[in-house]
């Protein structure tokens, strides 16, 4: 199996500060709005850089969204930060009429996504976003797995023409990734080969990903793993190459069933190549107050849940 090193747990929102910090070094047309959770969303580099190219909006979500529609209409790239139960939920209507409705160049940034949010609870706990926003026609939608992939796909986007909702999250987790592995928006990421099951992770559930492959393979079973990060556009055929060898599949996302990743998955599978598939994902429930570990341990969203789900899949191959 392909090793990855983890280099030092680390939030991902942490790598779109860093992003955005560089982005305003070498961008000028990009400008940073916030609903009051500058230190949340780590942006206080870029607004020490860039005081002129930064609009505290205030608890006002739907006015911010509003703001940076209006800002690409005289070429800026406006970058807006909040919690990802904010950013979608709260003003899916200005998103929808004024932003995706007429392809506004706007990037949605959106942290605290999924259960992983911890303590806060189930009110900030947002399991749908995903499935909200893909709907959207025309809206891209990317969920790195750590620092350095956040960091690299904050500063992809802000040249990728459209609108586009980045999610990332709170808590620290590993960070593995490398410049040599790429990103490019659309394009998924064969981390490890395999030939009994595929395993296909986005977000914190990339790490937790290769974890259960290396438990596997200490069975001799060989997972092959894949790093979604954009979840729309799919990559259909690295996915369909994966399961045309391996003839199951695991999908695994710190999102809700519905809507999420594996469902975008079984829908292109359905059309050309039927395939079983187990989901590791939310099951149709909100989230609850709790330490992230323990919340990823409740509701099976972890290296654990993965490898039952494979050993479950491969079962069910004809």
């Amino acid at each position: 199996m392909r090793e990855y090193i983890d280099t030092g747990a680390i939030d991902t929102r942490s790598g779109f500060g860093v992003g955005l910090a560089e982005l305003g070094r070498t961008n000028p047309n990009v400008i940073a709005l916030c609903a009051d959770l500058v230190g949340s969303l780590k942006m206080q580099e870029f607004i020490n850089d860039n005081p002129d190219r930064f609009i505290q909006v205030g608890i006002a979500e739907a006015n911010m969204m509003g703001i940076a529609a209006g800002l690409t209409i005289g070429g800026k790239i406006p970058f807006t930060g909040t919690f990802a139960n904010f950013s979608t939920g709260r003003v899916y209507d200005q998103i929808r009429q004024s932003i995706a409705y007429s392809s506004k160049n706007v990037k949605i940034c959106a942290s605290h996504a999924g259960i992983t949010l911890g303590e806060d609870g189930a009110t900030h706990q947002i399991l749908e976003d995903i499935g909200l926003m893909k709907m959207l026609p025309g809206m891209t939608v990317i969920n790195p797995c750590d620092f350095n992939q956040t960091k690299a796909a904050t500063i992809a986007i802000a040249d990728y023409k459209g609108p586009v909702y980045l999610r990332f999250g709170r808590p620290k987790v590993a960070n593995f990734t490398t410049k040599e592995l790429g990103f490019e928006i659309g394009k998924g990421i064969l981390l490890n080969p395999g030939s009994d099951v595929t395993i296909v992770a986005t977000g914190h559930l990339v790490w937790e990903a290769l974890l259960a492959a290396k438990v596997l393979e200490s069975e001799n079973i060989f997972a092959e793993v894949i790093n979604i990060h954009t979840i729309k556009p799919l990559d259909c055929k690295l996915i369909l190459k994966s399961v045309q060898k391996t003839r199951a599949i695991v999908s695994a996302e710190e999102h809700n069933y519905i809507g999420g990743l594996g469902e975008s998955i079984a829908g292109a599978l359905s059309k050309i190549h039927p395939t079983p598939q187990e989901y590791i994902a939310t099951q149709d429930t909100f989230g609850e107050s709790g330490t992230p570990a323990a919340l990823m341990e409740k509701y099976g969203l972890n290296s654990n849940a993965i490898v039952a789900a494979c050993k479950k899949v491969i079962s069910r191959k004809e």
